[in-house]
């Protein structure tokens, strides 16, 4: 019987998973928790004293916790820390659910991040959109900045497809660099 698993790519160790080619720095991030929050911002926004809408695609986000816009009535909330608030429905009218073992989450930084940014998605860094989730090399994931780094999360089972990607395209992105 043939060995079909020899087809699929080895799942790099997320701890120390790491790109580098000059211009380019690609690393995995491991230990933040991350929560998808649903349904009345507003009111999660007084409960947890958190703002109410978080960044869009591209959109800066700073601080050791903070949010990306996912859709009207839906965030990422990304925290260096857990957050302390209960998971489940709150009868404020918003529902929290920890996401952090189904996200893998990948930083960028560099000169040449524009170019990654450009060989992964047609959307225009620069425009920015509402929402943070968008099509990123062909992975549903939620994009935006943190400080001057470019933070990628995206679902688990697509995380050794991206990282495989990337690989690719950080040697291209080097390759034609040098001429």
């Amino acid at each position: 019987m043939r060995n079909l698993a020899e087809k699929w790519a080895v799942v790099p160790d997320w701890q120390t998973a790491a790109i580098e080619v000059p211009g380019l720095a690609i690393r995995s991030l491991a230990g933040l928790s991350q929560y998808l929050v649903s349904g009345d911002l507003d009111a999660w926004s007084k409960v947890s004293g958190a703002p109410a809408k978080g960044v869009g695609a591209f959109g800066k986000a700073e601080g050791e916790r903070y949010a990306a816009q996912v859709a009207r009535d839906r965030m990422l909330v990304v925290s260096a820390a857990p957050l302390g608030i209960e998971p489940g429905w709150h009868e404020e009218g918003f529902g929290v659910t920890v996401v952090s073992a189904g996200l893998q989450a990948f930083e960028a930084e560099g000169s040449e991040t524009a170019e990654l940014i450009a060989r992964a998605t047609t959307l225009d860094p620069s425009a920015g959109s509402a929402s943070a989730a968008l099509s990123f090399a062909g992975a549903n994931a939620v994009v935006y900045r943190h400080g001057d780094k470019l933070r990628i999360h995206v679902d688990r089972g697509l995380a050794t497809y991206l990282w495989t990607w990337m690989e690719t395209a950080a040697r291209n992105i080097a390759a034609a660099a040098k001429g």
